[in-house]
Formats: C-alpha cells, sequence, structure tokens
C-alpha cells in the first residue's frame, strides 16, 4: 500500500471493517454451553469472543501469530529527553537480530514469530521543537511501510517499538489528543532524573507550540510530533483492520501511536486488546481515554512489544478453554 496524501489516508482510516457478528455470537453461544457457571472465566470468554469477531470464525485459530517491532530514531533527543544516546537504537535492533532481547525470549514462549523492522535509522526525524518530525511524504512513507508489514495469513498480531527518546513523541501525540497539558503525560521514560523529566515537558510545550496548526487534524499531529516507528505502528494497526485481525498494543509508545484511529474512528481500535499498562505515567491514562482495558498490570516498560507478547499466553490460554473445553452434554454434567 502506498498513500498519496494524507486525504487519502484519512479517508481509509474512516472506512472500516466491522467485524463479524455472527462469529462473535457463535463463540458467546458456544461458551454458554461449557462446564462451568455462565461468566466464570470472566475475560478470556470475552478474548474468544474478540478473536472470532475479526478472525470471522465460529471456532478461532492461533497458528500464525507475529511480533513487529518497528525501529526510529528521534531528532528531539537532540533537547536531553533521553537517558541513553541515540545509537542505542541501532545497536538494539543488533541485538534483535542476535537473539538477545527480551523480546526475543518472550516471542519464543509466545510461540509468535518476530520481524524487527528498522525505519531510516541513519536518518533521524525532525526535531519537532523546530520543525515537523517528518514532513507528509516521510510520514506517509513510513505509515505505508508499517501496513505492508502485516500478512493476510496471520491469526494475531502484536506491536512493539524501539526508539531511544519516543516516549518524548508518544506523549506530545497524546497531549495534543487528548488535552490536559504535557505534565500529565510525561513519564521518566528510559529513567532520565528530574531535570530530564523537565527538558521533556518543556520540550513537548515547545512542540505543540510550534505546530498549533496541526493540532486539530489527529493524522497531521502524528506527522509532526511522532516518529517513522510509531507512523509504521499507524499503518500497521490500520492494515490489521482492513485485513480482520485482531491486534495486541503494547506499551505507551505504542498506543499512542495507534491512537489516531480512534480519534478518526468511534471504534477504529476495537479489534485491538491492549495487552498490558505499563510504568510510563502517560499510559494508563491513554488507555482510560482510549476506553482500553488493559489485561496485565507488572510494571513494565521495556518497550520492544513486550507486554503485547506476554499477553499471547493469555489469549492462547482462553483458547484452549474455549475449543478444548466439554459441554455440559458432552461431560454428563447436570447444568443448573
Amino acid at each position: 500500500m502506498s498513500f498519496k496524501s494524507l486525504e487519502d489516508l484519512r479517508a481509509a482510516c474512516l472506512d472500516l471493517p466491522a467485524g463479524s457478528d455472527a462469529a462473535a455470537s457463535a463463540v458467546a453461544r458456544r461458551q454458554d454451553t461449557l462446564t462451568k457457571p455462565q461468566g466464570s472465566l470472566g475475560r478470556l470468554e470475552t478474548i474468544a469472543a474478540w478473536l472470532g469477531r475479526w478472525q470471522g470464525r465460529d471456532m478461532p485459530k492461533l497458528d500464525h501469530v507475529k511480533v513487529l517491532v518497528f525501529a526510529g530514531n528521534h531528532g528531539v533527543t537532540a533537547q536531553g529527553v533521553s537517558a541513553y544516546p541515540s545509537e542505542v537504537t541501532v545497536q538494539m535492533v543488533a541485538n534483535f537480530a542476535g537473539g538477545g532481547a527480551a523480546i526475543n525470549q518472550l516471542a519464543r514462549i509466545a510461540g509468535a514469530k518476530l520481524d524487527v523492522i528498522p525505519l531510516d535509522l541513519d536518518h533521524p526525524t525532525g526535531d519537532f521543537t523546530i520543525a515537523p518530525a517528518m514532513d507528509e511524504q516521510a510520514f506517509l512513507a513510513a505509515v505505508s511501510a508499517g501496513y505492508d508489514a502485516v500478512t493476510k495469513d496471520l491469526d494475531l498480531v502484536c506491536f512493539g517499538e524501539m526508539g531511544i527518546g519516543n516516549t518524548t513523541p508518544a506523549a506530545a501525540i497524546s497531549t495534543a489528543l487528548f488535552g490536559g497539558g504535557a505534565e500529565k503525560w510525561t513519564g521518566r521514560g528510559t529513567g532520565v532524573d528530574d531535570a530530564g523529566m523537565k527538558r521533556k515537558v518543556l520540550a513537548i510545550e515547545a512542540g505543540l507550540k510550534r505546530h498549533a496548526d496541526a493540532l486539530s487534524h489527529p493524522l497531521k499531529i502524528a506527522a509532526a510530533l511522532g516518529g517513522r516507528e510509531l507512523a509504521a505502528i499507524l499503518g500497521a494497526t490500520l492494515a490489521a483492520r482492513k485485513n480482520n485481525l485482531p491486534v495486541l498494543l503494547d506499551g505507551f509508545v505504542c498506543t499512542a501511536a495507534a491512537a489516531p484511529l480512534a480519534r478518526l474512528h468511534p471504534t477504529g481500535l476495537a479489534h485491538t486488546i491492549a495487552a498490558h499498562v505499563s510504568a510510563e505515567a502517560g499510559h494508563r491514562r491513554l488507555l482510560e481515554a482510549l476506553g482500553l482495558p488493559p489485561l496485565l498490570d507488572l510494571g513494565m516498560r521495556l518497550g520492544e512489544g513486550s507486554g503485547a507478547c506476554l499477553a499471547v499466553n493469555i489469549v492462547r490460554s482462553a483458547l484452549e478453554c474455549h475449543s478444548k473445553m466439554a459441554s455440559f452434554a458432552e461431560a454428563g454434567v447436570s447444568e443448573k
């Protein structure tokens, strides 16, 4: 997919499939026949119905699960917003390739294939305090790269990111989309000290002021204040929806990247589940604003798709109960 203009992309975001009511209803009916009090498996039951709705299957499957990790570099790191230098992004991509990162271990345990997609790491985005992070064409190219990374053969996809400094654009996008001031959305990211926190807030405030004319348009916000990996996650989230593919979102950066879709369409993120709530300050607020209750709360703030990958195991558990449990009739168990 190659989006030619912001209006082309906006039109795609406004034309979204609704999923299969029939499949979701069939899953729910089967849940009510299984050997348990109705509703007693809580969210495991609704997860099964969610899988059915977006896969369009009465009996969902999880044969092909993939984790897509997008990596990008950010010009706003020049403002001292991260505890790590930007070259760590390239070094961590190499670590992913060598199998040495947390996400490598978690993907293996979850039975998921891992793809890492670096996005022009030698050319950081613009410093959004003085210029747009991306012009329209750079933004659309990153969105298109994310869109094309999602293939139709998948049963479930997890999104993650790597990019030193990227909690700053995530907080800037969240502030622009939902208001409340930069301090509300800004956290310590990679572990900045109090001075670093102040620099982050000032950078976000400067970016919002610099790009005030973009703040009424979710896609312009994502271009002016975001990053290539965030834009790619937006494109990948859109592609998953177009392909009726369920998505597990990772932490703050990943959720902020997908949030413009929710601002453009009232059910824009209906095909997603928030895998976890991270320890990054703005994530819980962002999930509340989006109406996405998280599955896990483990105090994580790594990124990489790590929380999403952990949640794959919960989704697999939901499907195993749905597909393998006996009904009352099959087990010869009396119903109430």
